[in-house]
């Protein structure tokens, strides 16, 4: 890349106050870039046109030149295929009339000669400017199917190779690019090198805000970049605060493992905020220090009270506040003051409810004495490993190795709900509502170190620093399960968007590929995602991509192979000789092959058998059971026997994933909640799910490279 010839280009731009280049001008990016862009010349009269065009040889396509017509085919001023120079003088003479009609008042430089490039296929590669993910670089099919098919992906920039690579593999027409009915293929390694020259352009200069190539000509041995577009900005927002690795976990540490908690607004009053607060603490057997701050009262619950945090002697490591909204900026220079590193922001009443100037001064004062700030607007959190309960709601005492988080009360409350309700251990429940300040990925930078976490599942619906989370979320899933349940999947809002590419680059779209790009696992609804947190830690990882599902009902089986395939889960193509090895253990009227279908008719020996054959296989890495209730049978007969071969065989250092599921009469979900005891996750009444959360796992392990 030839940095300073970009730079003396964006330097003329900047200097006559333009936001987009011209087409001349895109041409030298992309000659600084090693982009490949047809023959071409600027003409400024119909005669040096036709003169271009014999130069660079026809056919040719001619395209006007103008800052202020960026979408040259809705002004009529691209005209395509000419092969005479008496065609050229003409298409002159029509584009600049059809331009001037178009844009009256636009600066015209002339009217490009481009020779045309024909025989490949058409693709689209660009970046954008994210508000919350920063630079992106994107690809996907490109012409006039941009905008109808919008079969587009997304990476952050800059783009390793690879990830390039990913994005062609990607989109939905990536076997068209393959070669079909004898097309030929495009060249995928001058494209990877066309997305990656590309990505590094916008991230070594941040003032070019978007990129369109549109289209890119893919043939069998060259990309060829016929339209550029360019669009400047060079008036960046503000960089977001972003304190180092270091300072997260120095803060973190002390709020979520605090040794000294003080309550902002304590009340003696049943029915308070502050009230619930310090009983939480103390019913949920907290062992440090409370302080209950209120300005009249000498103690509150059995606790000394001071009429402020200057009055404690000790050293506090957070602050729960339960007080008013416009009393929480006094209160927390206060706590400033006194160098309590953390505050919990419980009340509303900020930019929830349109007081963004409230929020902001908050703000303004913690960054002022460098406190870090969870909320406003939250139920507060929990931390197991502490008996933390620093929150208004139910305590939560069942320790685990799974940290929530949510942006929502509502969710929070859900996740506590269900927590209980399946007896889900965890070691944090955090909410994060407006996140003035905290946010994912402060809370994934303290779970990464945390060893009493093993997955993190998160409910948001923004990103306030996308490509922080994006950062945190690639370094921490690879070596633990990051669950993210996106809430608002639509379209972002329409934006003024001035190219293709970013016309292209809806909300949902983005997050769904960089997600993915971070090794995070998606969840699409409430309960996937806490199915999922459930479940993870408790499946091993698996060491390969065979899956073998034996089941006890054909029609369960053909729900549980769909199911594999909505969740690309590889069904095992089942070899000779162990196909010969099941049919030993089923019926000549069941089914060998995969799925493995006993029949209802079996007795327990039957599932016993076929599951130590798939355990003890080692071709075989993971096992989808699905169980009919028959009285020969039982439920609970199914579960013990499950459960009892499975421990047996992990005894003998045989450790694969194994989850089922179960349909039959209410004992089904007894039979399901033995087995989920004994570290199988089991449903009752869905084929669906127990895939699910073996596809969530094999998503992780894939990402994070850990199959075979």
């Amino acid at each position: 890349m030839d940095k300073s010839a970009i730079g003396e280009v964006l330097a003329a731009v900047k200097a006559q106050g333009r936001t987009s280049l011209t087409a001349p001008e895109a041409k030298a990016i992309c000659d600084a870039c090693a982009i490949a862009v047809p023959r071409q010349g600027l003409a400024t009269s119909a005669k040096q046109a036709a003169a271009i065009a014999e130069e660079i040889g026809y056919p040719v396509v001619m395209k006007i030149v103008s800052p202020e017509i960026l979408h040259k085919t809705e002004a009529g001023g691209v005209i395509p295929n000419l092969s005479k120079a008496a065609d050229v003088r003409s298409a002159y003479k029509l584009i600049i009339d059809n331009a001037k009609t178009y844009a009256p008042g636009a600066h015209i430089a002339g009217v490009q000669i481009q020779q045309m490039v024909k025989g490949a296929h058409e693709v689209i590669v660009g970046a954008v400017t994210d508000p919350s993910f920063g630079k992106l670089v994107a690809f996907g099919l490109g012409g006039v199917l941009v905008e109808v098919l919008k079969d587009v992906t997304f990476r952050l920039a800059p783009t390793p190779r690879e990830e390039a690579l990913s994005m062609i593999d990607g989109i939905g027409a990536a076997e068209i690019l393959r070669g079909v009915r004898g097309a030929a293929a495009a060249d995928t390694q001058a494209l990877a090198s066309l997305i990656c020259a590309v990505s590094q352009l916008v991230h070594e200069f941040p003032e070019i805000s978007e990129v369109d190539l549109n289209p890119v000509f893919a043939g069998p041995d060259r990309a060829v970049a016929a339209d550029v577009r360019i669009i400047v900005d060079f008036n960046p927002p503000a960089e977001r605060f972003r304190p180092s690795q270091a300072e997260i976990l120095a803060a973190m540490n002390r709020i979520m493992r605090p040794d000294s908690v003080a309550v902002i607004g304590a009340s003696a009053e049943d029915g308070k905020i502050g009230n619930s607060v310090m009983r939480n603490l103390i019913d949920g057997g907290y062992r440090g220090e409370i302080y209950p701050i209120h300005p009249r009262l000498e103690e509150v619950l059995g606790k000394k009270a001071y009429r402020s945090v200057k009055e404690i002697a000790g050293a506090v490591d957070v602050a729960v506040f339960a007080i008013p909204a416009r009393a929480v900026a006094g209160a927390l220079a206060e706590c400033g003051e006194k160098r309590i590193p953390g505050a919990v922001l419980i009340p509303s009443g900020f930019a929830e409810t349109g007081n963004q100037d409230l929020q902001d001064e908050i703000v303004a004062v913690a960054r002022k004495y460098g406190i870090r700030l969870m909320g406003p607007n939250i139920y507060g959190f929990y931390y197991t490993p502490k008996n933390l309960c620093a929150t208004f709601c139910t305590p939560y005492d069942v320790k685990g190795k799974v940290a929530l988080s949510s942006q929502s009360g509502g969710v929070g409350m859900a996740i506590v709900g269900f927590s209980r309700s399946t007896r889900m251990g965890v070691s944090a429940i955090v909410g994060l509502g407006n996140k003035s300040d905290i946010d994912e990925d402060d809370l994934l930078t303290f779970f990464e170190q945390d060893d009493h976490t093993q997955a993190i599942a998160m409910h948001f619906e923004d990103l306030k620093d996308g490509r922080a989370f994006a950062e945190a979320a690639a370094r921490v899933s690879q070596h633990k399960p990051v669950i993210a349940l996106k809430a608002g999947r639509t379209a972002m809002g329409a934006r003024a968007a001035r190219s293709h590419t970013a016309a292209l680059a809806g909300d949902d779209r983005v997050y769904e590929d960089v997600l993915k790009q971070s090794g995070v696992v998606r969840a699409r609804s409430l309960n996937d995602m806490l199915q999922f947190a459930r479940c993870l830690p408790m499946l091993p990882t698996p060491r390969g991509e065979n899956v073998v599902i034996i089941t006890g009902a054909g029609g369960s089986g053909v729900l549980l192979a769909d199911a594999c395939t909505d969740w690309r889960l590889q069904l095992m193509s089942m070899p000779p000789d162990l196909d010969e090895a099941f049919k030993k253990f089923i019926p000549p009227f069941g089914a060998s092959g995969n799925p493995v279908d006993i029949t209802g008719g079996e007795p327990p020996t039957t599932y016993r058998n076929t599951i130590a054959l798939g355990l003890e296989d080692r071709r075989i890495h993971a096992l989808i059971l699905g169980y009919w209730h028959t009285i020969i049978t039982p439920p609970m007969v199914f579960a013990q026997l499950v459960s009892e071969v499975v421990e047996e065989y992990r005894g003998r250092g045989v450790n694969k994933p194994v989850v089922a599921s179960l349909v039959g009469d209410v004992e089904v979900e007894q039979a399901s909640q033995y087995l989920f005891d004994h570290g199988i996750p089991a449903y009752a009444y869905t084929t669906e799910l127990p895939v699910a959360v073996l596809g969530a796992k094999y998503q992780w392990a894939r990402r994070a490279g850990l199959l075979g």
